[in-house]
C-alpha cells in the first residue's frame, strides 16, 4: 500500500479534471428528513460545489451502480423465420467518489459472489471493472454498527481511500489507475507528523461509535435460537415490504421474467430485484409457498445474512450500516435483534 499527502486545492483539481472525461458520481444533499437531518443520495454530478463529502450515509448504497434494480439481460427482435439477440454490458469508465468503508466491504462481499464464485455476472464485472472507487473515512453514523464487524476500516477493494487532516487528505492508493490518476496533480511523501494526525483521526473515530453489538459466535447462535421467541416478536412486526433490501448494499437477491411485445416483433430478458422477505419469495410452481410466514421469512434473512454467507465466504454478508433499520416502517434492525438473541443464551 502506498500513501500520499493530497492537499485539498489539489483534490479539488483531481475531480475538476476527471469530470471532463468521466460520470463522476459522488454523495449530493437532496434534501431534509423530519427530523432536519440531510438526506443523501449518490448521484452524478457536474460541479465539486454539488458534492458534500462530509455526509453521515446515504439512503441507499452505491449497490444500485452495479446491480441496477431493473436490468435488461438481453433483446430480442423476431423475424419470419430467425430471430436476433443483443447483449450490451456497461464500458464506459465512471468515477464513484466518497464512498465509506462499509460500503466498500459491501462492494468486496458482492465481487465474491459475483465475480469470484462459480457463476459470475458479465453484468457485473462490466460495470465493477470500468468504475473507479475513491473512498473516504467518516464519523460513525446513526446506528451504525460497522466497527463490530471490522468494516469501518478498508484494506483494498478501492482505488484511493481518503482521510480528513483538516487542510489536505492522507491517501491510500491501492491500483495503477489509483497511482496513475492522483499523479495528475501535485502530491507530498507523508511525513512524521502527518502520520501522528492520521491515527489520531483514526482513533478518534473509533472511539466515536456508540452502536455496540456482539456478534461474538453469532453463526453457531443462530442455530442454537433457531426456534426462539425473538423471531416471532419481530417477525409480527415484518410488513413484508422489502425496503431492507432494496437499501441494503450486499443484498442480491432477483427474479427474471421474458416480457414479450403485443405484435410478438420483439422481447427482453429483465432482471429485477427482490427480497427474501416479500410473500412469494418462496413460492413455486403449483403455489406452495415455502415461508408463507413473515416470521420465517425475516429469520431466513438474518440467516443469510450472518450464517449461510459465513459459511460458504467466511465472512457475514453484512456490513453494519444499518440502513436496513433505519428505513424499516416497523423498526426493525439488527442491533435488536441480535442483542436480544445474545440475551436468550445468558438466560
Amino acid at each position: 500500500m502506498l500513501f500520499k499527502i493530497l492537499y485539498k486545492d489539489d483534490f479539488r483539481t483531481l475531480i475538476e479534471t476527471a469530470m471532463k472525461s468521466v460520470e463522476v458520481v459522488a454523495p449530493k444533499k437532496v434534501g431534509s428528513n423530519a427530523r432536519g437531518k440531510p438526506i443523501h443520495h449518490y448521484l452524478p454530478v457536474t460541479s465539486f460545489e454539488e458534492i458534500d463529502l462530509s455526509y453521515e450515509t446515504t439512503e441507499y448504497s452505491a449497490k444500485t451502480y452495479f446491480i441496477p434494480y431493473l436490468e435488461n439481460l438481453a433483446n430480442y427482435r423476431f423475424g419470419d423465420e430467425d430471430w436476433e439477440k443483443e447483449i450490451q454490458y456497461r464500458f464506459e469508465p465512471r468515477m464513484i467518489l466518497g464512498l465509506h468503508a462499509c460500503d466498500i466491504s459491501g462492494l468486496l462481499r458482492l465481487d465474491k459472489v459475483l465475480i469470484h464464485d462459480k457463476f459470475p455476472s458479465p453484468y457485473y464485472i462490466a460495470r465493477r471493472k470500468n468504475t473507479l472507487i475513491v473512498g473516504i473515512d467518516h464519523e460513525p453514523c446513526e446506528g451504525g454498527f460497522c466497527h463490530a464487524l471490522g468494516t469501518n476500516v478498508v484494506s483494498h477493494g478501492f482505488d484511493l481511500f481518503l482521510t480528513d487532516l483538516g487542510d489536505r487528505y492522507f491517501t491510500a492508493i491501492d491500483s495503477d489507475r489509483g497511482y496513475i490518476l492522483l499523479n495528475k496533480v501535485l502530491t507530498h511523501d507523508v511525513k512524521e507528523k502527518d502520520t501522528k494526525d492520521y491515527l489520531d483521526a483514526r482513533r478518534r473515530i473509533s472511539d466515536a461509535y456508540t452502536t455496540h453489538v456482539n456478534v461474538h459466535n453469532l453463526p453457531n447462535l443462530l442455530d442454537i435460537e433457531f426456534e426462539s421467541d425473538v423471531w416471532k416478536k419481530w417477525g409480527a412486526k415484518c410488513l413484508s415490504c422489502g425496503s431492507c433490501a432494496q437499501v441494503c448494499p450486499t443484498c442480491y437477491c432477483y427474479g427474471v421474467s421474458e416480457r414479450v411485445s403485443m405484435d410478438w416483433a420483439s422481447g427482453a430478458k429483465v432482471k429485477q430485484l427482490y427480497s427474501c422477505n416479500l410473500v412469494d419469495f418462496a413460492q413455486v410452481a403449483g403455489g406452495h409457498n415455502f415461508r408463507p410466514e413473515a416470521t420465517t421469512r425475516l429469520k431466513y434473512r438474518y440467516y443469510h445474512q450472518h450464517r449461510g454467507f459465513v459459511e460458504i465466504y467466511d465472512e457475514p454478508k453484512c456490513v453494519g450500516c444499518n440502513r436496513c433499520g433505519r428505513t424499516c416502517l416497523a423498526g426493525i434492525n439488527p442491533p435488536d435483534i441480535i442483542g436480544e438473541l445474545q440475551a436468550e443464551v445468558r438466560k
